[in-house]
């Protein structure tokens, strides 16, 4: 099967390993992100929301994006960045970090504090954005993920942001877990990378013109999703996973699988106000993501 070089493919919306204490564990960091790429990612998106991102300054930001290029992996191929910020200038700087050290884009979410604001105050906030980020803004996936920030990209304001800034919005991600949504992007927008969070409604989505995903799940089955990404193919182990991650808190839950998967407790960590699972909880969903996807081996 010959793929598409154009086409966005599977982006792992990468886990952020953390010390007690909140620092930023750099070398699993960095085994855990060459494990995603080798088992089937066509990239990673550090600072998402499975990675913590609005809980991350500048300064852990520029270690990461350093530890994972000083390992060898590619920012202008294998690199995206999210920005989560309410302050214009702090969502600036975070895109220029990442631009600047060579990130192939961003995936960049609307200001989340003030809720009930209009389409016309978030069109002249991403533009003041794309503005000063001037010539070095790239590739920019929109992030409507409304269950996080409270605050949705409509359909509208895609249009007003494509026409206003041709070659500079690249795509949406859709993480809003409304198919009909996923639908209106990609019959309005089809032209644009159109990604979807929820890996349940991805390989629908994909077989109607969806360009991929960046999701969490691909921490810890990126072989079974890329048939989905690429090819349409429905998952049900895909699917039994992501219930089972939801029915706990989702963050922690993906962060303890990416440990189990690696054989190393040490994933777990979150940073506060954020809590790692308690063991129970841990030794159970363990259980079950053994017993689906041997469900798949077998």
């Amino acid at each position: 099967m010959s793929i598409d070089p154009n086409r966005f493919g599977l982006s792992c919306a990468i886990t952020t390993p953390m010390r007690e204490g909140g620092a930023v564990d750099l070398p699993r960091l960095v085994k855990h992100a060459r494990h995603v790429l080798a088992e089937g990612c066509d990239s990673v998106t550090l600072f998402g929301t499975t990675g913590e991102g609005a809980a991350l300054g500048l300064p852990a930001r520029g270690a990461m994006m350093g530890a994972l290029i000083g390992a060898g992996i590619d920012p202008a191929r294998q690199i995206y960045a999210g920005i989560a910020a309410s302050s214009l200038h702090e969502a600036v700087e975070q895109g220029r970090l990442a631009l600047d050290a060579g990130a192939k884009g961003l995936l960049l979410a609307p200001p989340f504090y003030f809720k009930g604001v209009s389409d016309e105050g978030l069109y002249r906030w991403f533009s003041q954005y794309f503005e000063q980020l001037d010539a070095s803004v790239r590739n920019v996936i929109l992030y409507h993920i409304p269950s996080v920030t409270a605050v949705a990209i409509s359909i509208d304001l895609v249009q007003r942001l494509k026409t206003a800034f041709p070659g500079i919005v690249a795509g949406v991600k859709d993480s809003s877990g409304s198919y009909a949504n996923t639908e209106a992007l990609l019959k309005a927008h089809g032209e644009l990378a159109i990604l979807v969070g929820d890996e349940r409604q991805l390989a629908k989505a994909v077989r109607n013109g969806a360009q991929g995903s960046i999701c969490g799940v691909a921490n810890l089955v990126p072989q079974l999703l890329r048939p989905m990404v690429y090819e349409g193919k429905d998952s049900p182990v895909v699917n039994a996973l992501v219930d089972e991650i939801c029915s706990h808190p989702v963050l922690a839950s993906v962060k303890a699988l990416v440990g189990h998967v690696h054989g190393d407790s040490g994933y777990g960590a979150m940073r506060a106000p954020l809590e790692a699972l308690d063991e129970g909880t841990r030794q159970r969903l363990f259980a079950a993501f053994d017993r689906i996807t041997m469900a798949k081996a077998a």
